[in-house]
């Protein structure tokens, strides 16, 4: 209980001091340590499935008991329990009076996501912010596997749609909860305006249909590395992850007309952290520029 207390206090602190980003930043360095510790080969391990990973984090990493977190349902694809554990961060925001739904999500669900994405990159953490402590008495959360490729594949399609429309021939495809809430192609030269590309059609796409300009937990997968401005609208929309098949510097190589500096670039200058994730299907995406660049 003393340990608990003045966890609660530290973090009441933290808030109080407005180090949001670093308690995410710490927490992840956490929690990567401790997996460098306990699985020093992860590379070599075949990728964790949803209840492998549940049971990594919550139950050997944060020592918490499996009555805390009551699983309600559970498949090959994903796992959903309901979270009755105590938490510090959520007694740190009853005594300050903020808003869980806005600390929790800063402040846990990418260090989550980081821990989930180093025993499978496919595995997404998703917490629900319509029933969450302490308006519930419980938070439910999930884990769901994504499928990398299939949404790659949807993002080809896109880029397919481009050419023939008469555009550059880039796809993008969002994803939140292994549901698409953006979906498109660039529009540059059809619509004359130099801002559209996929990236940024797919984004504004899913700001939309997700009524939120926070993307925190969203997916984006395209055809190519998006590009500086691509990048930081990802930044600039909190989303979670890029996902892309063919990097710029391969494009530039080929005869696409790019800037040369890459989304991990654009990133490690950011204020938030974006996970990068390349080479998904990097064939098929090289196969569309170098059809490009031999057409031309």
């Amino acid at each position: 209980m003393t340990h608990f207390n003045e966890r609660v206090s530290q973090t009441i602190d933290q808030l109080n001091q407005g180090n949001i980003q670093a308690m995410a930043s710490e927490l992840t360095r956490k929690r990567m340590s401790w997996l460098d510790e306990a699985l020093p080969g992860l590379g070599e391990f075949e990728k964790f499935t949803p209840r492998q990973a549940f049971e990594l984090l919550f139950f050997e990493h944060m020592r918490l008991k499996k009555a805390e977190l009551p699983v309600i349902s559970e498949s090959e694809k994903e796992i959903v329990w309901l979270s009755y554990n105590r938490c510090s961060l959520l007694e740190a925001c009853l005594v300050l009076e903020m808003d869980t739904r806005n600390v929790c999500r800063a402040v846990n669900e990418k260090a989550t996501q980081a821990f989930l994405s180093r025993v499978n990159p496919e595995l997404r953490f998703h917490r629900s912010y319509e029933e969450i402590r302490p308006d519930y008495e419980f938070c439910r959360e999930k884990i769901v596997r994504l499928d990398f490729n299939h949404y790659m594949r949807l993002a080809i399609q896109e880029a397919q749609r481009s050419r023939d429309n008469g555009n550059k021939g880039y796809g993008a495809v969002v994803v939140y909860d292994d549901h698409i809430i953006g979906q498109a192609f660039d529009t540059a030269i059809t619509a004359r305006d130099p801002s559209l590309h996929a990236e940024v059609n797919a984004i504004r796409q899913a700001v939309k249909t997700k009524k939120d300009d926070d993307l925190c937990g969203a997916v984006l997968f395209s055809t190519c590395e998006p590009c500086p401005m691509c990048s930081s609208l990802a930044v600039w929309a909190n989303i979670t992850t890029i996902v892309y098949g063919v990097s710029i510097a391969e494009t530039a190589r080929l005869g696409k007309s790019r800037i040369e500096v890459s989304a991990e670039h654009i990133i490690e200058n950011s204020p938030v952290f974006v996970e990068v994730v390349s080479n998904i299907l990097s064939n098929e995406c090289r196969k569309l520029y170098l059809e490009q660049s031999i057409a031309s």
